[in-house]
């Protein structure tokens, strides 16, 4: 990281510190050190293969499903909690760390059932309850209007945009600490697109959220902080607007005005 870089307000919400990580003898992220703070987007930006998607599976711990993934050293920090230390329980942070995939993924079943799904996991069972929470994070994600009568009729009916919303409905009805989005607009239109922007926006009062684009017009719209990645390091990170409109490093400055190479 060069040592100009500005750092943004040191109210982390999420601290990855000096990591390495490693696909088998590969290191596909080196030495990235970051504070992210609470309440506000951070994006992730860089060409494709660069680390950012690695970064942010990380953060919720997906990549132990890959056997030869590892951390080699550092780590990483949610609220001053270390999640690799062996006593975490990986499905409670999973709860906590909410993640919206690059492809809407709705479950086979009704809108309501959709959103309820995690909240009866963690056993609410009360129908009033279920209804009022349900209601709740269709409003929160900006879909309540155009589903609240056809709650019961399949969630693959939906368009694209409104699929993506249910799925960041579904992601909030837990309350998790953190959001992790990961290109959530790259298949939309738009139109679609804008919802699920302003969407982004107005959830960072609620929660903390990282996202990682391709998109340096969304970054530059949605996000209160970027950091750019190359060849899995971390080459610069700033507020956004010192990002986009004054990099300290020719490398980011190359890359977002399209003379990358």
């Amino acid at each position: 990281m060069d040592a100009n870089s500005q750092q943004p307000p040191d109210n982390a919400s999420v601290s990855v510190q000096h990591l390495d990580f490693c696909y088998g003898s590969s290191l596909a992220l080196k030495n990235i050190e970051l504070e992210i703070p609470a309440h506000q987007v951070t994006a992730f930006i860089g060409p494709s293969g660069c680390g950012k998607s690695t970064l942010l599976r990380c953060i919720n711990r997906m990549n132990d499903e890959i056997p030869s993934a590892k951390i080699t050293r550092g780590g990483i920090q949610i609220d001053g909690v270390d999640i690799y230390q062996p006593s975490i329980d990986v499905v409670k942070l999973r709860r906590e760390v909410g993640m919206v995939f690059q492809k809407s993924n709705p479950f086979p079943r009704s809108i309501y059932e959709n959103v309820a799904y995690g909240l009866r996991l963690r056993g609410l069972r009360d129908k009033a309850s279920l209804n009022a929470a349900v209601e709740e994070a269709l409003v929160a994600s900006a879909l309540w209007d155009e589903v609240k009568d056809r709650l019961h009729e399949s969630a693959l009916g939906l368009s694209g945009g409104q699929q993506q919303r249910l799925c960041i409905a579904r992601t909030i009805a837990v309350k998790p600490k953190v959001i992790l989005m990961d290109e959530p607009c790259s298949a939309l239109d738009p139109i679609a697109t804008a919802k699920v922007e302003n969407l982004i926006w107005d959830l960072k009062n609620d929660y903390t959220i990282i996202i990682v684009t391709h998109s340096m017009q969304q970054a530059s719209r949605v996000s209160d902080n970027t950091a750019f990645f190359y060849l899995g390091e971390l080459i610069e990170y700033s507020d956004t607007a010192q990002i986009f409109r004054n990099p300290s490093v020719r490398k980011t400055e190359e890359y977002i005005s399209g003379r990358f190479g």
